[in-house]
């Protein structure tokens, strides 16, 4: 970086090497104490992306689509750029490159297959979307098609990977659903039989929704308000009418279809859409959601379960 903000001299007598020298010391010091933050240097970067190709590849031809890269990475020459940055991107940008020829990827690689192999977990989520009922007709047909295309993985295979082959014998595999229309008798038995230890969660209550509205950093709540705030509309959520949106959404899941969190989503949009869709008219105004507020925007609606079924 030193050389980029004071490229090194040519020959020339010793007094000017000295000059110099010093010069790069103060501008060492200078930099250290992040005085020279705000100048731009010119970097130059190697374009590690090769063109995009695409290949057609007949079936059982996989690998072809997956050694592509390395196949057109020899034939290639490797493009440099300029870029004109800032002193700390710049910083980051050499330390990038110069740690990048440190690193022996052929090593990295051959580590963290075996890695992989030996203390891998994999995370099949949503589940229960691929079990289906006992029938020839439909799409149950199709999910359990998706079932047998799982089964040898889970069970122990070698898989191809644009990082060679790597066998799931040892890996972990942990699979989560719902299950709220089907259940995990439903997979085939050959599916169930690979995980042997099955456990419970119990359904959000009142408490875990309130939780849920509160405490993330991207709660609902906080979307909502800074939202409003774009239109200089102050919103508050008082801690009962809070408390009032969770009850609800807890009477629904019971009453209706559970689907846990995610009917909080359309209970809020629902609450606030009168007050969203006035916003612009409603500039500098505070706006209290407080249990009264709540009650009177979705009473009805939770009363009614026909509406909260298909509105909430």
């Amino acid at each position: 970086l030193l050389d980029l903000l004071l490229p090194p001299p040519g020959r020339g007598t010793q007094k000017e090497g000295e000059d110099q020298q010093a010069t790069r010391e103060k501008l060492r010091k200078l930099l250290k104490a992040g005085k020279l933050n705000e100048k731009y240097v010119e970097v130059e970067i190697v374009d590690r992306n090769l063109p995009i190709v695409e290949i057609f590849s007949a079936s059982g031809l996989e690998e072809m689509d997956i050694n592509i890269k390395d196949m057109f990475g020899s034939l290639f020459p490797k493009k440099k750029k300029q870029r004109k940055v800032k002193v700390p991107e710049a910083l980051t940008i050499l330390s990038q490159e110069e740690a990048y020829k440190l690193i022996d990827m052929d090593s990295v690689i051959k580590q963290a297959v075996e890695r992989v192999e030996q203390s891998g977990i994999i995370f099949l989520d949503e589940i229960d979307k691929i079990a289906g009922r006992e029938t020839t007709l439909g799409p149950d047909v199709s999910r359990e098609g998706v079932q047998r295309d799982i089964l040898p993985i889970v069970e122990g295979t070698t898989v191809t990977t644009k990082y060679g082959m790597v066998k799931t014998d040892h890996i972990l595999f942990i699979a989560a659903g719902a299950f709220h229309v089907s259940k995990p008798s439903d997979l085939i038995p050959e599916l169930q039989g690979r995980f042997p230890i099955r456990v419970e969660l119990d359904s959000l209550g009142k408490a875990d929704l309130v939780r849920i509205l509160t405490e993330p950093e991207n709660a609902l709540i906080k979307q909502y308000t800074a939202l409003l705030e774009t239109e200089s509309v102050e919103v508050r959520f008082t801690e009962d009418g809070i408390a009032e949106i969770a009850e609800m959404a807890a009477l629904i899941n019971e009453r209706t279809e559970n689907i846990g969190a995610r009917r909080l989503y359309t209970m809020m949009e629902k609450l606030l859409d009168e007050i969203s869709f006035d916003a612009p008219e409603m500039s500098g105004k505070d706006m209290a959601i407080d249990v009264q507020y709540v009650q009177k925007r979705l009473k009805d609606f939770v009363q009614d379960e026909d509406l909260s079924r298909y509105i909430l």
